[in-house]
């Protein structure tokens, strides 16, 4: 049974290589941990917390018209950790695949609405702008798509929309006084998730198969080339 990550899914995705190399040879680039970021999701799920345990919409759900509340459930602290999460297991094609959400809304009609926190500090913040540009973007709409894939999985009602819940921190304020400030960006995408259980299929053929080619726009990948290739040429010099 192969267990696999919605991140994973992700980097497979944007370079099997990558991909390959991590869960079959333990190699990954190394990371910093995104401690703000961390903060800033925890204090949004701790006033998410306060809402649902009065059985409330959040203030937010009001000022943008959204008719949904805090879905309370039993599991909900176990779907939101790391390493756990909420997750499907597929016997006949030998994978356990999950991923952790942070939070998750209940309409009316019992959808379920997936949600995602995500912080920033730009001077301007455009969605439409940011989707149109960069592929990490469109990575927050198939990370959605793919809990969403899950959640229906497990049995639930899930409605076609999910929400990015986006904090844009002000980097222009005239004091500081230990204090950040954000504004409040909620960004409504329109989901599909039929594409999710072929990608994982795909992740697990890649892993059963020789190591594949390196996508072309990887960054990583493409660093390791142009320094590999410096590298061979600095050393013909002094060979020379």
């Amino acid at each position: 049974m192969q267990k696999i990550s919605r991140s994973a899914v992700e980097q497979h995705i944007n370079c099997q290589k990558c991909f390959y190399l991590a869960y079959n040879h333990k190699i990954r680039p190394f990371s910093l941990p995104f401690t703000l970021n961390t903060a800033v999701d925890g204090l949004c799920k701790n006033e998410f917390d306060y809402y649902r345990a009065k059985g409330e919409p959040h203030p937010m759900f009001l000022e943008h018209g959204i008719d949904a509340v805090p879905f309370a459930h039993e599991k909900m602290d176990e779907w939101r950790e790391n390493y756990r999460g909420i997750r499907y297991i597929d016997e006949t094609a030998g994978f356990n695949f999950g991923g952790a959400v942070d939070d998750v809304w209940q309409k009316p009609s019992g959808e379920l609405i997936i949600v995602d926190v995500k912080a920033t500090a730009k001077k301007i913040f455009d969605w439409e702008d940011t989707y149109s540009k960069w592929e990490y973007a469109k990575g927050y709409q198939r990370q959605l798509e793919m809990y969403q894939w899950l959640f229906k999985k497990n049995g639930f009602e899930v409605a076609p929309e999910a929400y990015l819940v986006y904090f844009n921190g002000k980097k222009n304020e005239p004091m500081f006084n230990q204090r950040l400030e954000f504004d409040l960006h909620l960004v409504k995408l329109e989901c599909n998730c039929d594409w999710v259980e072929d990608a994982i299929l795909a992740a697990l053929k890649t892993l059963q198969g020789e190591m594949p080619k390196s996508a072309k726009n990887c960054p990583h990948c493409n660093y390791l080339k142009s320094r590999w290739e410096v590298a061979q040429r600095d050393s013909t010099k002094l060979l020379d």
